[in-house]
């Protein structure tokens, strides 16, 4: 790492202003308050509150206020064909997942399944949203708390290494987004059936000299990653994500976890619960109405890391990622991992890419209403989709379960075991360590706030 540094670990005294309530933890007896009501760098509009007294904690939130946008109920009336572009809107950061699960789930209703160079065009671009979305978090969003700044731009200053190589590579994601699907926000390529147009191999061609020359950038982000320091913190987590029996999981697989979960997609609902809360716009989900558990990098990793390349394995073992990993502030390390995983997987698919004759398959409703579901891999977890069509194509129901959401409840059992193990900290170290906590999830909250129970009482 380039730059000033107060130790050799990178670590730097940070400028935030400490008050005198701050310097030392309240006596025990009486009550204490972490309280934050905007959170910073993280998508979207929420809070955090912890209420501690007789030197236990008592109650802890994740209180996420944003405003719900319906997306579910826009969706309906609309033909089958649009719920692509719709959902793309949930997110400007992972619009790619929304796509993609979309599509899987309408062409699963119409009996049709993507293979040959469209299916690999599709992992393709989800290499691209994990680079852009993962290289954001790591660099700009995350990597502050652990050097001890505000931010990326009072990093920067001493760390311009650093900044400009995610600078370069985030061009990079977004570069391949632009060739493939047209535009790297909300996309407008993608279509049910595959694309509206698919690149030449010439297209591609610059894409693979960046690629190539840039995986030492990957690279350096790994190591970067592993010569952090990390609170002592672990837990035994239920993780959840897709698995594949031949790759690292994008677009496809059953649905697993760690414990007793294996299931087919179609099964979701029936495992997963959500649930509405007071203090959230966001719904929480539960195995069985009853279970936390985590989705995202840690929970891919912990499931999928024998799929991983052999070079990406290694170096997650030189930055001290063991097979697993149940520390949630090492989840820096496990996106970094994911990102030399993407670069080294676009390489190979945009090598060995021949060009389709057809952009895309015929997709059609079938007679009488059909259902579908997809579930995908987002830069922060399972992204799943439910749709019912008649046999015009029409959409009746649709149903979208996010991964912020699925992590909400988690994210404040971890806020509530870290706070206990950490009563000594005085309020702003508390404070600054369950911001970052809540930072290991990279939470997305405006996708969260797609859906709220709305009652209405006429007299």
């Amino acid at each position: 790492m380039s730059g000033k540094k107060s130790s050799a670990t990178g670590k730097r005294t940070r400028s935030r202003k400490r008050s005198a309530a701050g310097d030392r933890p309240k006596t025990r007896g009486k009550s204490r308050r972490i309280k934050v009501d905007a959170l910073a760098r993280v998508e979207g509009e929420g809070a955090m509150y912890v209420r501690i007294h007789g030197g236990k904690v008592k109650d802890v939130k994740l209180k996420i206020y944003e405003p719900p946008r319906f997306f579910e109920a826009f969706l309906r009336d609309r033909r089958f064909t649009e719920a692509p572009d719709i959902t793309a809107r949930i997110c400007g950061i992972c619009p790619i997942a929304y796509q993609m699960s979309a599509c899987h789930a309408m062409e699963m209703a119409c009996g049709v399944k993507i293979q040959g160079p469209l299916r690999d065009l599709r992992r393709l671009i989800y290499c691209a949203e994990w680079i852009e979305s993962h290289v954001l978090h790591l660099y700009m969003l995350h990597l502050p708390d652990f050097l001890g700044y505000e931010s990326a731009v009072h990093m920067a200053k001493d760390y311009p290494d650093e900044v400009n190589r995610a600078l370069r590579m985030k061009k990079l994601g977004n570069e391949i987004l632009e060739v493939v699907v047209g535009r790297a926000t909300h996309p407008v390529n993608v279509r049910v059936g595959g694309f509206h147009r698919v690149p030449t191999r010439r297209e591609l061609q610059p894409l693979l000299e960046n690629l190539k020359t840039g995986i030492d950038d990957a690279l350096e982000t790994v190591h970067l990653t592993g010569s952090l320091e990390f609170p002592d913190y672990e837990r035994d987590y239920e993780f959840v994500s897709v698995r594949h029996d031949d790759e690292y999981p994008f677009n496809e697989g059953r649905v697993k976890s760690n414990k007793d979960v294996d299931i087919d997609v179609t099964e979701f609902l029936d495992y997963f619960i959500e649930e509405q809360v007071a203090h959230s716009t966001s719904l929480h989900s539960r195995i069985d109405g009853e279970r936390v558990y985590l989705v995202g990098p840690m929970a891919r990793y912990n499931l999928n890391r024998d799929k991983l390349t052999p070079r990406s394995r290694e170096a997650a073992k030189e930055a001290g990622l063991g097979p697993v990993c149940n520390n949630p502030f090492k989840s820096i390390i496990v996106r970094a991992v994911e990102i030399l995983y993407s670069y080294e997987e676009a390489i190979r698919i945009i090598e060995n890419y021949e060009r389709p004759d057809r952009s895309a398959v015929d997709v059609v409703p079938a007679l009488g209403p059909g259902v579908g579901h997809g579930c995908t891999e987002a830069p922060r977890g399972s992204l799943y989709h439910r749709y019912k069509i008649d046999d015009d194509g029409l959409i009746l129901d649709a149903r979208i379960v996010p991964p912020t959401s699925q992590n909400q409840a988690v994210i404040e059992s971890d806020l509530y075991h870290f706070v206990e193990r950490n009563l000594s900290l005085p309020d702003d170290k508390l404070q600054w360590r369950c911001e970052q906590a809540i930072r290991n999830y990279d939470p997305c909250i405006s996708c969260s706030t797609h859906f709220l129970t709305l009652n209405i009482e006429r007299s």
